[in-house]
């Protein structure tokens, strides 16, 4: 039985639901907006199946992590603002505290943790980056133009390895998409269940904008360390279109090659980040707790997911009142087919260099892999179970 429209516009009541999403939404992004539709469509009607689509619709085509960007809409048209900040904490708080817990505990006690175990996890992250390009190979490079495009950003992003880089790469792949591609016109919809005046939207996004432009010049004039964590994550989440798994690569452009993470950390916790539920992009508090030199731990966490997160919360709230416009611009859908078709591309690079290193120094280590990668795919094994194995796997490794 669904709950009153009274109940459902308070904050906390939408607190509260979505922390039990939060506490229990495991599998990644394509999973959460599944659990979003038995919730929110099917179980308390807030919002037609129609609806429901374009609002995901919409979310997929703006930068970010789409099923948190989902979220924040949802909590937006049922409580406001505070609403929306009601959903993403609710949806967000449980897997950040753990990771956030995990980073410490890693820093502390790391000479306490069984041999191999680590490197069993960055096993275990290579076979989920994979999973995840095959799938989103098939599903957003379907043609012979966008595997071309998927092939040519994988080069430039292995020679051009840096965040400018990669961000070149998806303006290019912008502009080549909304010149060749010319996608079909879309179908008619209902409007979106949100209403946003159009001026705030606008002080929204230029918000949005003066940030992206500002902090990076902010950040090398202070020097300061804590506005660099802030203004690399912000970045980060302005730019990658996909969400999810294809994070990755700008993560590791900005903490692996600035010295702020190791290589061997990154791959780790982003193994352990699989068997936490919740939004992938809680990966940035993880990070920020693992930060060498201050702000790390508790502080460095915060910020670096605050910082991860803005961009969806400016954008989400600047754009859902062009959107009816916006869906009908086949233009702009051309340019987010190349887009996504490079991103597969970036995210194909950077399973190329842990790869590559595995192969060269540990082959039993790559086998352990493709093991992972076999349980993920064909055995349809839970994320968080195969971290698991993996982990115990890599221990008994070091033992040969």
């Amino acid at each position: 039985m669904s709950d009153t429209p009274e109940t459902n516009t308070r904050p906390w009541a939408v607190l509260l639901i979505f922390l039990r999403l939060g506490l229990t939404s495991f599998g990644g992004p394509i999973a959460h907006l599944g659990y979003f539709r038995d919730e929110f469509v099917i179980r308390r009607h807030w919002l037609s199946e129609r609806s429901y689509a374009d609002l995901v619709a919409l979310c997929q085509f703006l930068p970010g992590p789409a099923s948190s960007q989902v979220g924040i809409a949802l909590g937006l048209s049922r409580a406001g603002y505070r609403g929306a900040l009601a959903a993403w904490v609710g949806f967000t708080l449980p897997s950040a505290l753990a990771l956030v817990l995990v980073a410490l505990s890693l820093a502390r006690y790391a000479h306490a943790i069984a041999p191999g175990v680590l490197q069993g996890l960055q096993m275990v992250a290579i076979a989920v980056i994979a999973q995840a390009v095959w799938g989103m190979a098939r599903a957003l490079c379907p043609d012979i133009p966008r595997i071309i495009f998927m092939a040519v950003a994988t080069c430039a992003a292995v020679l051009l390895p840096s965040a400018g880089g990669q961000i070149t790469v998806i303006a290019l792949a912008a502009s080549s998409g909304f010149s060749l591609f010319k996608p079909s016109q879309g179908t008619p919809h209902e409007p979106l269940p949100i209403t946003i005046r159009r001026r705030a939207a606008l002080l929204w996004l230029s918000l949005f904008c003066a940030l992206l432009i500002g902090l990076p010049i902010l950040a090398k004039l202070s020097a300061n360390q804590a506005l660099a964590q802030f203004d690399a994550f912000y970045r980060v989440g302005s730019m990658v279109f996909g969400g999810g798994h294809v994070v990755l690569p700008l993560l590791e452009a900005e903490v692996v090659a600035s010295g702020w993470v190791s290589r061997d950390t990154f791959l780790a916790g982003y193994g352990l980040v699989q068997a936490v539920p919740g939004p992938l992009f809680t990966f940035a508090a993880f990070l920020g707790a693992s930060m060498n030199g201050a702000p790390s731990g508790w502080a460095g966490g915060l910020i670096c997911l605050l910082a991860i997160f803005l961009p969806s919360f400016l954008l989400v709230v600047g754009v859902l009142p062009l959107w009816e416009r916006l869906r009908r611009n086949t233009r702009a859908q051309a340019a987010l087919m190349g887009i996504n078709a490079a991103v597969v591309g970036l995210l194909l690079a950077a399973l190329v260099r842990p790869i590559t290193a595995t192969a060269q120094h540990a082959p039993q280590d790559l086998a352990l892999a493709l093991l992972a990668l076999v349980a993920l795919m064909l055995g349809k094994l839970p994320p968080w179970l195969v971290v698991i194995a993996g982990g115990a796997a890599g221990w008994l490794l070091s033992f040969f």
